[in-house]
């Protein structure tokens, strides 16, 4: 019998939008959308905007006929890509099987990962929603299913905001019921021709002979939507290269701050982020690398080597700092911090001298127990007592 996969395929909610509600919560809770005002089109409209009908790649001009108070934002695709980018880097730390399909949809084959896991894929993609949320405060969907047809259809019956899971077992009871155009690559031109061959689920496709699609459609077409109907799909998650031997995270603060502590605060935060997901990739490093981006979006960076390579907090934490306080700044008002740590090598190929002193259990051990944790019980369940206080993090959005 064929191994079955497990793919998730995680869709971020209405993405641009819930970036910019993200930075400014009073547009949590209004119709907002993010494109053009007086042209152009929208790009991504919230759901308050959805109830009256706009939806994404409408002209911006209707969309204001039929919603006359609808906020307008317009696009930042810098930021977009960096909030990508770190999303990103929440799926690397569970495999390397990642398959970025846009700016905001990954697939993950967790298929020989999930072991390591916990063995289960429910609970590990709710600890992904529940990163992604916390560190990003930005919603997403995930199916899970045995391929990623599956997948990608399960997370559009999730949104918004949910899980849904289709078990091999489940498969036609779930996809048979569904239109037509549920199907990948069927849009309005082949849905209106199916519907004149008086198909008009994925079930009548299905009950449908091979031959008879391929004459109808084509002998391609025919046989990929004869297989589909039936689940059948063997695409592979198509992992990315890295574009750097570097693991990093960074947080744009929700105003703007000049309070040291916060700012402190939050790069412990961001060392500790970085320091977890180098931890998931087996990777060590000794170049350590503090960013901070100011009110007007200067940007300065600072960089330390330490004395052996490593994968602690406590380690990348320290370096940080110091390269902190060596910038000497008085009052600055600060938009984004980031930790990152570069030139990083496998752990296995790495090897560093304990010393004498030093006690059989310590702190690479608490560590490696903290992540199993945030694993199975998501980012809030064990945490460093600094980043639990009140008031010791800008609020985003």
């Amino acid at each position: 019998m064929r191994h079955m996969k497990t793919i998730l395929h995680v869709d971020m909610d209405a993405f641009y939008a819930s970036v910019e509600m993200a930075r400014d919560a009073s547009l949590a809770h209004i119709p907002m959308f993010v494109g053009g005002s007086a042209r152009g089109v929208v790009l991504s409209a919230n759901y308050p905007a959805r109830v009256y009908g706009i939806t994404a790649g409408m002209p911006s001009t209707r969309a204001r006929r039929l919603c006359p108070q609808v906020a307008v934002v317009h696009p930042d695709f810098d930021h977009y890509t960096e909030v990508s980018k770190a999303v990103a880097e929440v799926f690397d730390t569970l495999t390397d099987r990642v398959e970025m399909a846009s700016i905001d949809e990954a697939f993950i084959d967790l298929t020989s990962a999930l072991r390591r896991l916990g063995g289960d894929a429910a609970a590990v993609a709710e600890g992904v929603r529940a990163q992604v949320m916390d560190e990003q405060g930005i919603a997403c969907s995930v199916g899970i299913g045995p391929s990623k047809f599956i997948a990608k259809l399960a997370s559009k019956a999730a949104k918004p905001d949910g899980l849904k899971v289709v078990h091999p077992d489940d498969v036609i009871s779930f996809l048979h019921p569904l239109p037509v155009d549920a199907i990948w690559g069927v849009g309005e031109v082949t849905a209106e021709k199916l519907h004149r061959l008086g198909l008009m689920t994925v079930r009548d496709i299905a009950n449908t002979p091979r031959t008879t699609l391929q004459r109808a459609m084509g002998e391609g077409q025919g046989g990929l939507l004869f297989d589909l109907a039936w689940g059948q799909d063997e695409r592979s998650v198509l992992a990315r290269e890295p574009a750097e031997r570097s693991i990093g995270s960074q947080e744009t603060f929700g105003r703007d701050t000049d309070d040291e502590e916060v700012v402190a605060t939050e790069i412990l935060r961001m060392a500790a982020r970085t320091a977890s997901r180098m931890r998931a990739q087996a990777m060590v490093g000794r170049v350590v690398t503090l960013s901070v981006r100011f009110a007007d979006f200067t940007t300065i960076t600072r960089t330390g080597t330490l004395k052996a390579p490593t994968d602690l907090t406590g380690d990348i934490h320290s370096e940080a700092m110091r390269l902190w306080r060596k910038l000497h700044l008085s009052r600055a008002r600060i938009r984004r911090v980031g930790v990152r740590v570069e030139k990083l090598a496998s752990k296995d190929d790495t090897y560093t001298q304990p010393a004498l002193d030093e006690p059989r259990c310590g702190w690479e051990q608490a560590e490696q127990a903290v992540d199993q944790a945030v694993l199975r019980f998501g980012p809030a369940a064990v945490q460093r007592a600094r980043l639990t206080r009140r008031g010791t993090r800008a609020p985003v959005g």
